[in-house]
């Protein structure tokens, strides 16, 4: 598909909660634009029906306003949106761009498509199509080349980068936040605002955001400046690194940030390693190791040392000489060093592994389980175009467990009306024990915990008492007759 021209899809999702894997998308918005970001079409808004086994967090929608019912009465079936989806916007040479979109949405949709047996991942790769997200080039411009832009700050002095402050800052139009809608469209207007006043930063982080560009850049063995939220406000998310090693994901490298003197590291054991690497929440005052993984396809905001003008080093206090000093350090410690850190990350990963094994888990959330398979694919494809009552007969044609799993779940979250009683009885059973398992800590427990704690907050507006009475209902509806 050589020479495909480029569009941007701007979308974003409002969802029923945080995680990806128990969570579902409630709103999806989208909006195509030209390289120039000029619209092309009318955008596009969805509502997507909840299921009924699904909570959605109360706090969510207190954010969102979005309530379940909404879903129900104006919304599709997730089978018809990703049909849509993949039919309509997924055309060739789309870039799909988001507002931390690589982190969130992006996470949703695959999950999304993977239930409904759709490949989690051809959207973003398939005939010249590819993703990119807005914030990492937000922060990035704001570390090299901030002129012509107002650049939030919290009460503190806190450097801050969220869309609402954005737009609200340089007065952008930004009507409603938290709807998918009015976001795409204030992120389309933060881009823009970036490509008019620093377009040779915006065109250089287009053109690089594909992994096969930032592995070349990151794996020539040179220093780089890198833009992350892992960094600290103070430098405004932005350090110079270099990579020392290959991570075991093939699609990733561990990277170090230069600013940090690597000997008081290297002389550490990979015990003292491991504790470093170790997530700690706030409050902890051990050494942090500053070691990062690079995910090559995660779009990261990299860029060559040359880009570090003057005014730049100045702003975030990078003093050139003392990288050239570490990279120095580094480069005589690095071997041993490494061997260290790759026996610390077995440790790590094997902790990892044990942990999602333990953890009791359903099908929904086994996306990252393993690529589906040739044949299944196959499969998946003539499931797609089968009647509902066809549905069953694929359970025992499929070899992947997970998607002889999903095929009954599949016709009951999107064809209820379809089941016949014996299906039916079924999924009742299944709405009840994924929700009422476990008593008073069971899902249904904790959701009307939660709304009956947030009733009480003096902080609770009257619209979120609205919201959170029709939340009440919707969960007393889901509960079985007998209770």
């Amino acid at each position: 598909m050589a020479g495909t021209e480029l569009t941007f899809y701007f979308y974003d999702l409002e969802t029923s909660g945080f995680d990806p894997r128990s969570a579902r998308i409630m709103q999806f918005a989208g909006q195509r634009t030209d390289q120039h970001l000029k619209p092309i079409g009318d955008p596009l808004t969805v509502y997507i029906r909840l299921t009924e086994d699904t909570l959605p967090d109360p706090d969510a929608v207190l954010v969102t306003g979005i309530t379940p019912q909404k879903t129900l009465e104006e919304g599709v079936t997730e089978a018809e949106f990703v049909k849509q989806f993949s039919e309509e916007l997924c055309i060739p040479g789309t870039v799909f761009v988001g507002f931390n979109s690589v982190r969130f949405d992006d996470e949703f949709m695959r999950h999304t498509l993977y239930r409904n047996f759709h490949d989690a991942y051809e959207w973003s790769w398939k005939n010249d199509c590819s993703r990119w997200d807005m914030l990492d080039v937000v922060r990035m411009t704001r570390a090299l080349r901030p002129d012509g832009i107002e650049w939030p700050v919290a009460s503190d002095g806190t450097p801050m980068n969220r869309l609402v402050d954005l737009t609200k800052l340089n007065k952008l139009d930004h009507e409603k936040a938290h709807d998918a809608l009015n976001d795409v469209l204030a992120t389309i207007q933060v881009a823009k605002l970036i490509y008019d006043k620093q377009p040779k930063l915006f065109n250089f982080l287009r053109d690089i955001r594909l992994k096969d560009a930032v592995k070349e850049l990151v794996g020539s063995g040179q220093p780089f400046v890198y833009t992350s939220g892992k960094y600290s406000s103070e430098t405004l998310k932005t350090t110079v690194a270099i990579k020392i090693g290959d991570h075991p994901d093939s699609q990733a490298a561990l990277v170090y940030d230069l600013r940090i003197d690597p000997r008081p590291f290297a002389a550490m054991t990979t015990s003292e390693l491991l504790e470093a690497w170790r997530w700690h929440p706030a409050g902890y005052d051990g050494p942090r190791l500053p070691i990062k993984t690079l995910k090559y396809n995660r779009c990261p905001a990299v860029a060559p040392l040359g880009v570090l003008d003057e005014p730049s080093q100045k702003r975030l206090q990078i003093d050139l000489k003392l990288i050239e000093a570490n990279r120095r350090y580094l480069h005589d410690c690095q071997a041993g060093l490494m061997n260290k850190l790759s026996k610390a990350l077995e440790i790590l990963n094997h902790e990892q592994q044990t942990s999602l094994l333990t953890d009791a888990r359903d099908v929904d959330s086994q996306l990252y389980d393993g690529f589906i398979q040739g044949e299944d694919k196959r499969i998946m494809q003539q499931l797609l175009e089968a009647r509902p009552s066809e549905l069953a007969s694929f359970e025992a044609r499929f070899k992947d467990h997970r998607l002889q799993k999903l095929v009954s779940l599949y016709k009951a979250r999107n064809f209820r009306s379809q089941l016949d009683d014996t299906e039916r009885k079924a999924w009742d059973d299944f709405c009840k024990a994924k929700l009422l398992s476990g008593d008073t800590k069971s899902k249904m427990a904790s959701y009307f915990e939660r709304i009956a704690y947030l009733k009480n907050l003096p902080s609770t507006t009257e619209s979120q008492q609205s919201l959170l009475v029709d939340l009440e209902l919707y969960g007393q509806s889901l509960l079985p007759a007998e209770l």
